[in-house]
């Protein structure tokens, strides 16, 4: 009996798995292994509500491997030691893993590279629609621009989307680790794993997207990020099942799944964005201090920054015009580090995906790859605009919960704001001369 491995990583699947069906193809028997990698917890990418996420989603795996012959095998400590030791266990014909694009993920896939040798096939596609790289503009190694991007991303040849297997044997006696218990910090996390992430996508009213993505209080995107993230659900498959369905909706859906793939190709072909400004504009940001720490717990005085924050706090997640919002206010109406912004999303969303965070506060904050680097997203503007009754703010700031309409949004206008809300931290009227004098334009 031939024994093969598929290191598994984002890619928490057993349909379209493209890992998992080479695994399959190599060799007789096949040991679906996930490692509990320390290194990943030391570069901050473990915090609980991620960690939480991943044991739901590794218990989700191991049950649905079982009925086919197969199970999911855990081992803990860095990814090249463990799969190279397991590799010489089972004598393994092949390893087989996705292709990521951080720098991270590419430290990694060069020590799986020392200790493995012939034996490792890296597989591109299995986290995106396109390969990162594949689609690009002529002499160049990447698209800073979305627009051109998606044009070209829309006819470029896509890989077959596969059903999931059958049958999986894998080999009897291996030891393997338990599943963590973790406590996530969010309270109100979704359930991990393909099964629940698919079911979300069944019963996902995706003609009504388009209508209502940036509506707050209307709460109706998918939420399929976390499962995107941690690859419970492919990417290349809900492109193809949304474009099966057609319409206006699955044409917006699929534009956001293209921003997607846009910001991982970015990160690969740029991977010190992860930290580094994109394009620097010279800014000299304001420091960490009192101010972020009220945008951190939804106490800047602005109620649908607070009501994003909050709801961030409380699910692990957060709407995506939210996060617009709310990055703009700490950057450019702050004007503090994206890179503290990024950190504190980091730590709580639990799709907390290393290209689109970092690159979604880096279009926000001016350094990316917006080509309006000085656009600035007004919280009062666009709270008229995305939560027009104030539904949202009342669900997610219960001292607001009483105000009628839009006054809600502007509680200090009140003859008596509410006693135990805080009042604005910075002027409303001078958010623009803030700004400018931060910048050192007037």
């Amino acid at each position: 009996m031939t024994v093969s491995i598929a290191l598994l990583t984002q890619d928490l699947r057993l349909h379209d798995n493209p890992v998992l069906r080479a695994a399959a193809e190599a060799a007789d028997e096949v040991v679906p292994l996930f490692v509990l990698d320390p290194e990943v917890d030391a570069a901050g990418f473990a915090p609980p509500n991620r960690m939480a996420f991943l044991a739901d989603c590794l218990t989700d795996l191991d049950a649905a491997l079982r009925p086919l012959g197969g199970r999911l095998l855990l081992r803990r400590g860095t990814a090249a030691t463990e799969t190279a030791r397991l590799a010489t266990e089972v004598d393994a014909v092949s390893v087989h893993v996705a292709a990521g694009v951080s720098a991270f993920a590419h430290r990694r896939e060069q020590a799986l590279r020392d200790a493995l040798g012939s034996r490792l096939h890296v597989h591109d596609g299995v986290l995106t629609v396109a390969v990162p790289g594949a689609v690009r503009p002529a002499g160049k190694d990447h698209y800073a621009v979305f627009t051109p991007y998606f044009r070209t991303w829309q006819q470029a040849p896509r890989r077959t989307v596969h059903r999931a297997p059958r049958a999986l044997r894998t080999p009897e006696g291996l030891a393997s680790e338990p599943v963590p218990a973790v406590t996530p910090d969010s309270p109100g996390l979704p359930p991990g794993g393909e099964r629940p992430g698919r079911k979300l996508w069944q019963g996902y009213a995706l003609e009504r997207y388009e209508e209502l993505h940036d509506d707050l209080a209307a709460d109706g995107t998918s939420r399929l990020s976390p499962y995107l993230h941690f690859g419970c659900v492919s990417a290349a498959e809900l492109v193809a099942s949304a474009e099966r369905r057609g319409g206006s909706g699955a044409e917006a859906f699929v534009r956001q799944l293209a921003w997607r793939d846009f910001h991982h190709q970015v990160l690969a072909a740029r991977p010190e964005a992860a930290h580094a400004d994109y394009r620097s504009k010279g800014d000299h940001w304001l420091p960490d201090d009192a101010e972020s720490e009220a945008w951190r717990r939804g106490r800047t005085g602005f109620p649908l920054v607070d009501a994003g924050m909050r709801q961030l706090a409380q699910e692990g997640w957060m709407h995506n015009r939210a996060r617009l919002v709310t990055a703009s206010f700490l950057t450019k109406t702050l004007y503090k580090d994206w890179r503290t912004g990024a950190a504190h999303f980091l730590r709580l969303l639990v799709d907390g995906d290393l290209a689109n965070n970092q690159l979604n506060w880096q279009w926000v904050a001016g350094t990316g790859t917006d080509t309006r680097p000085n656009r600035v997203l007004n919280p009062l503007a666009q709270a008229d605009r995305l939560d027009p009754d104030g539904a949202y703010v009342r669900r997610w700031v219960p001292e607001l919960a009483d105000l009628p309409g839009r006054s809600v949004h502007r509680p200090w206008r009140l003859d008596r704001p509410p006693a135990d809300y805080p009042a604005p931290i910075v002027e409303p009227e001078t958010i623009s001369a803030r700004l400018r004098q931060a910048r050192g334009l007037d």
